[in-house]
């Protein structure tokens, strides 16, 4: 009797309707300890059909405000003449319009064998368009609408299989006889593909389904003190319609139940769930029963109950509540940005301190210290640190197909050139000092040969790595959508990666080479210490690019290109700061040491 439930679906026998009426009478039979509310009933096509027995004699209040399918139907221009004709004492044999007369009128008909007749008799005078429209309507209903289409498309479609067989008798004998005859599914053909117009000008035609296309009217039911009731179309139900047309209801035209003071009934078991979240329908409980779930990472809800949530479109993301989807913005490493703008300007200072350095050793191109660091080698070395602080322009900016097929392998090639020119330096004191000794035969192996062999082959190796690298898979330009939720990152593509990390080992490979040398040689008498510079520099070229892989596969979308850049700057500052410093430091502010005497003190010292 309680309970919050406000709307009741009903479907099932039409004569059923009495035990619904029933509902109101409980209390008074038995107590209860509550009274039973109103409700919102929704209820078949032939219900409303089954209340006319009761509307008498029963309370159909409980009915007010209900919702009705009624079959469609359409006022016949001769039917309302048809029932106005219509009489018992003329019907002959048809028992059911004496018994409905009798309740229609309150009359009762004479009985030859009963000898006492009430006074209020049926004369038959009685005016059939005198009673309440809901009592009896003149127009056809839906219930008998339907049945004259049914005859009459049972008529067209006997004429059609009657006409396929190209006879002209028309005795009912020979009609019966071609019926019981025929395979009825020749009849049943001919019945699906009729179509025709009926007196009401309507067409009447069968669907794929064999459904005819005529729908149903949605009928609001509105009850009256003195147990009439009103029909008033609502909406209605066309299957032949577009998906969202099926249904069409207007809820300003619906009278509620007077219990919902005109406020459109709520019937839920759980509230609506809002964007951002999604129904979980509770385990053991009626599918309107659910929990509402906040959307997961990734996914949005944009509507009211949705039953689950939904990724966002490529180049969209879900903001913070999950409600709705945000464009997602371009990124890469850019000139106009502050991150651009400070590499950009640390290349350029970086590549301004080599031409500074290289401009000092050409202006004192002809002093002791100068020609003791091995001219040829110095300025290659300068050359190609210019270079590699150069190259890392190649890396900022919008990546296009230019920049991502050079940008690495002109960084490869260029420091390998700088760390093989460090090589033939360290290679050149170790046989320096080696060639001092007596009877050595070392001296035969210094001179430019041996280091401009070992430049060449260095980085001619390298050339090759590259070369094979961009004839078989070349870096390209990509589109990363993945990996950062909010961003659309522009980059290159290495293309191969293996060879990727082949460039990078094989200088990995030098600058090892480079450092162990070095380092051997580190404690040759004071003449020779270019060594203990060549060996802090491989120290700091080997600790950047070791740090950098790590760095490097952590980052993402333009800071791992900054991670890269950044470490082209550490490596080839710390070449040129710990090899060329000192050096620059002795000629520019203590020429007096940039002699050969001095030279010559230190190593008799």
């Amino acid at each position: 009797m309680g309970g919050n439930t406000n709307v009741l679906v009903y479907n099932g026998e039409s004569f059923a309707m009495n035990y619904l009426l029933w509902l109101q009478y409980i209390p008074k039979i038995q107590e209860v300890r509550s009274k039973p509310k109103s409700i919102v009933w929704i209820i078949t096509a032939q219900m409303e059909f089954s209340l006319i027995s009761f509307q008498c004699t029963w309370d159909i209040k409980i009915i007010d405000g209900a919702l009705s399918f009624m079959m469609h139907s359409t006022a016949l221009p001769e039917f309302r003449s048809f029932a106005g004709k219509q009489n018992p004492f003329r019907a002959k044999g048809d028992g059911f319009i004496r018994q409905f007369w009798q309740e229609a009128f309150n009359c009762v008909f004479p009985n030859v064998v009963m000898s006492d007749v009430p006074e209020n008799i049926c004369s038959g005078t009685e005016d059939l368009e005198s009673l309440p429209g809901t009592l009896f309507e003149m127009d056809m209903t839906g219930h008998s609408y339907s049945i004259y289409n049914a005859v009459h498309a049972i008529a067209h479609a006997l004429h059609a299989l009657l006409s396929s067989r190209n006879t002209e008798r028309s005795m009912v004998g020979r009609v019966e006889r071609n019926i019981y005859h025929q395979d009825f599914w020749q009849f049943q053909y001919f019945l699906r593909s009729v179509a025709f117009n009926n007196t009401a000008g309507e067409q009447v035609s069968f669907d794929q389904n064999g459904i005819v296309a005529a729908g149903f009217d949605i009928i609001n039911m509105i009850a009256f003190p003195n147990n009439s009731f009103l029909h008033v179309k609502v909406g209605n139900v066309d299957h032949s319609a577009p998906p969202d047309k099926i249904l069409t209801i207007n809820d300003e035209m619906i009278t509620w139940h007077s219990w919902f003071n005109q406020v459109i009934p709520v019937s839920v078991c759980s509230k609506s769930c809002y964007p951002g979240f999604s129904k979980k329908v509770k385990e053991g409980e009626p599918f309107c029963c659910y929990d509402c779930i906040q959307c997961p990472e990734g996914r949005v809800s944009t509507e009211n109950d949705r039953n689950e949530c939904s990724r966002c479109k490529d180049k969209f993301y879900p903001n913070k509540k999950h409600d709705f989807c945000i464009p997602k913005s371009i990124s890469f490493l850019s000139y106009e940005e502050p991150l651009g703008i400070s590499l950009a300007c640390l290349a350029h200072s970086f590549s301004l301190s080599t031409v500074l350095v290289f401009g000092v050793f050409m202006k004192h191109h002809n002093t002791p210290i100068v020609i003791a660091n091995n001219r040829d080698l110095t300025y290659t070395l300068l050359i190609a640190l210019l270079l590699c602080f150069l190259s890392a322009l190649l890396f900022i900016g919008q990546p296009g197909r230019f920049t991502c097929l050079f940008r690495q392998t002109v960084f490869g090639i260029v420091f390998s050139v700088a760390v093989s020119s460090v090589l033939a330096k360290t290679i050149t004191v170790v046989l320096a000092f080696m060639a001092t000794k007596p009877g050595s035969r070392m001296r035969k192996w210094i001179g430019k040969k041996l280091t401009n062999s070992i430049v060449v082959s260095c980085s001619l190796i390298q050339a090759s790595i590259c070369i094979f690298w961009l004839s078989i898979n070349p870096p390209f330009p990509d589109v990363d959508m993945t990996s950062v939720t909010e961003e659309i990152i522009l980059q290159c593509n290495e293309g191969s990666v293996t060879m990727f990390y082949c460039v990078l080992g094989y200088l990995g490979f030098l600058a090892l080479i480079s450092f162990i040398t070095a380092f051997l040689a580190r404690k040759l008498p004071d003449s020779f210490n270019e060594a203990k510079f060549i060996t802090f520099s491989m120290l700091v070229f080997c600790s950047v690019w070791l740090t950098f892989v790590p760095a490097y596969l952590s980052s993402k979308g333009k800071y791992m290109v900054a991670v890269e850049i950044f470490s082209i700057f550490a490596s080839g500052a710390g070449l040129l700061g710990c090899i060329f410093f000192p050096k620059c430091y002795i000629i520019v502010f203590w020429p007096d040491l940039n002699n050969k005497e001095q030279l010559m003190r230190k190593k008799s010292d």
